[in-house]
């Protein structure tokens, strides 16, 4: 096929816009030529992350369903009713081969909008349990990309295909040493690192936790990258303050693989981003779930990992009590961080977004 043309839907966080640029990338690899349109949510980060990775994106007006202020919800069937027939245009105009749903705000007016008009639709669900608008679009959609086993009982088994979650190409490829690492976080070469991420935006149960214990995990001879996202920032930092060169304080890090080089055990939520990246990287993790992640995905990812010995998991309301223990025990156990790099490594996919590209390129012929 000359010259395909494929629309990405989807973004509102880095776990499905990471996924989506990645898409983007191994399909002009793939199929030179290929012209892409990106359709976000206005308002929400795809709007700019998605132009500085080099691609055009226009925005739908467009929000999810609000659980916390339910008034705000009266506006949202008009809402998807505009967005859908601004899909429709967006269809009409661009004329699309294929259209990809990658999660998010945007993805549901594209792709049922795509749908009634008889252009193929892929959906790639990045989670161990499907949300609701993807298991509605799943009954018409050509192929089905996940990440996990066992998801017939979501999807239609023969559409279903396992490629694993795209990650960005630096995580892929991690050609960084621990020395260069190490100097770029401000250590000391060769001490036992622990990791602590919580997403862009930081993780409250996980930063207090870590607060609380923090006296107690420097008892043992460790030094600790700790992501805080801006909420915690200010106070992460004075309470690290005691402990320079030992603790480094960052509200995001920008070199996730130089962090991940020199992390002996990584303490992370659950979404599927994450986990795609722990498994690439093989390093032992503790996952403390967002229990208030549409369906309590994050769970249901994190077990995935946990029933095959691949991660150990503490829950979100435990955090304060359970997690530094939990760290402490999983750095003294070699035998169990063998165990998890090994299972890691089994679970790990490095060519996810070329096996999507494949597949999106086999549904639009």
């Amino acid at each position: 096929m000359s010259n395909l043309r494929v629309i990405i839907a989807g973004g509102g966080t880095g776990g499905h816009i990471f996924p989506a640029v990645a898409i983007g990338h191994a399909l002009q690899r793939i199929q030179p030529g290929t012209e892409l349109l990106f359709v976000g949510a206005n308002g929400r980060m795809e709007m700019e992350k998605v132009p500085q990775a080099g691609f055009k994106i226009v925005g739908l007006d467009i929000a999810g369903f609000d659980r916390s202020n339910m008034l705000k919800n009266i506006s949202l069937p008009f809402k998807i009713l505009k967005a859908r027939m601004r899909a429709r245009q967006i269809l009409k105009d661009f004329a699309p081969n294929a259209v990809v749903g990658v999660g998010g705000y945007a993805s549901y007016p594209m792709l049922s909008a795509a749908q009634a008009m008889d252009i193929p639709t892929l959906i790639q669900e990045q989670n161990s349990y499907a949300g609701k608008t993807n298991k509605i679009l799943g009954k018409k959609a050509k192929a089905i990309c996940v990440a996990y086993e066992h998801m017939g009982r979501f999807f239609p088994k023969e559409r279903l295909l396992l490629t694993g979650n795209p990650v960005r190409k630096e995580i892929t490829e991690m050609n960084t040493t621990a020395a260069t690492a190490s100097s770029i976080f401000g250590f000391s070469n060769g001490t036992k690192t622990v990791l602590i991420v919580g997403g862009s935006l930081g993780a409250k149960a996980v930063n207090e936790a870590i607060d609380a214990g923090l006296d107690r995990l420097m008892q043992e001879d460790v030094q600790v990258i700790w992501q805080t996202g801006n909420p915690y920032y200010e106070q992460a930092k004075k309470r690290a303050e005691a402990y320079k060169g030992r603790v480094t304080v960052l509200n995001f890090i920008k070199e996730m693989p130089e962090a991940y080089t020199l992390a002996d055990v990584v303490v992370s939520r659950a979404g599927a981003l994450a986990i795609a990246e722990i498994c690439i990287a093989a390093k032992p993790a503790i996952f403390v779930p967002l229990p208030t992640a549409a369906e309590d995905h994050q769970t249901s990812n994190a077990m995935a990992l946990v029933n095959q010995h691949a991660a150990v998991m503490v829950k979100n309301d435990k955090a304060i009590t359970e997690l530094i223990p939990a760290i402490k025990e999983l750095l003294a156990n070699k035998e169990q961080q063998a165990e998890m790099k090994e299972n890691l490594q089994a679970l790990a996919i490095k060519d996810a977004d070329e096996r999507i590209a494949h597949k999106i390129i086999a549904i639009a012929k």
